[in-house]
């Protein structure tokens, strides 16, 4: 148990404090995180997918991190998070679910390693704490991103670093039947919606999987299928590695509470209305990337 300044308890699991309960609107993502735990890591699937989005968000090499402080926020069951101890950063990962569990038997006991279950908008750690502040595939989930790119501003130190993304507008939102199953799926209790996204993704995989080299008929397919794929812009995956990643993205795209959109231009305004300096946004990724330093002045 943890006792706050202010006299509030906080229980400690299985090693982990926990700042808030585990249900809500990130319920979803602690099962998906729970049952998919290894599918993402580069240690497990032989490949540098997660490295290279990475490097790509920190405009650095990841080495470069060592002996930096590190907020992860929503670190997921670990993608991310594995690289950054390996860069021999001070990592301090959290998130609003259970994944945190995933979270640490991935990574383990670790010296520049602590986990724990909270929310971005209210972190347990004082303002300014943070070299880099990273936040990869979680804003767009948020109930406001604005509010949730503040709360990771404030921790960021004078001089340091924050790394977000977010999900941006496209063409596929207005042609695809994707959204309608969404309506259906995600006021579902999060075990029977996995169970309905996996036999949806048993029936429409293999179709993908069997047309993957025809370009013009996967286009057509994906009009209709609820299925996330990466057989184009992952091909060092085999075909197991690319179904255990539809299953987890399918899940993920089509049940989650809060699916947020924001254009390249909104989240630069956003970060310039921080005073951030150096901001860089890009289309990448999952939409929009982008990242912006705080001044070592305060304002």
């Amino acid at each position: 148990m943890l006792l706050s300044e202010r006299g509030e308890n906080f229980p400690v699991v299985d090693g982990i404090p926990r700042f808030v309960a585990s249900d809500g609107y990130a319920a979803s993502f602690g099962l998906e995180w729970k049952i998919h735990a290894l599918t993402q890591l580069d240690s497990r699937t032989g490949t540098h997918i997660s490295q290279e989005r990475l490097e790509r968000c920190i405009g650095q090499p990841v080495s470069e991190l060592k002996g930096q402080s590190v907020l992860e926020a929503g670190c997921g069951a670990g993608r991310f998070t594995e690289l950054l101890i390996k860069s021999g950063a001070l990592v301090h990962a959290l998130d609003r679910s259970v994944a945190v569990e995933a979270n640490k038997g991935n990574i383990g006991q670790q010296p520049n390693y602590v986990v724990a279950q909270a929310d971005l908008l209210t972190p347990p750690f004082p303002r300014g704490s943070f070299d880099l502040v990273l936040c990869l595939g979680v804003l767009q989930h948020t109930p406001s991103p604005e509010a949730s790119i503040r709360a990771l501003w404030q921790m960021v130190k004078p001089g340091g670093l924050l790394v977000i993304d977010h999900y941006t507008w496209s063409f596929s939102l207005v042609t695809k039947f994707a959204p309608l199953y969404r309506l259906f799926l995600k006021g579902m209790a999060p075990t029977k919606s996995k169970e309905m996204t996996d036999k949806l993704v048993a029936i429409f995989f293999p179709l993908h999987w069997r047309l993957r080299n025809l370009r013009p008929a996967q286009m057509l397919l994906s009009r209709v299928s609820p299925c996330l794929v990466y057989l184009q812009a992952f091909p060092q995956l085999g075909r197991e590695q690319h179904y255990e990643w539809c299953r987890l993205d399918t899940y993920d795209s089509l049940t989650d509470f809060y699916k947020h959109l924001r254009t390249t231009n909104q989240i630069r305004a956003t970060l310039a209305s921080l005073n951030a300096q150096d901001i860089w946004v890009s289309r990448g990724g999952n939409g929009v990337e982008a990242r912006c330093r705080k001044s070592e002045i305060p304002a």
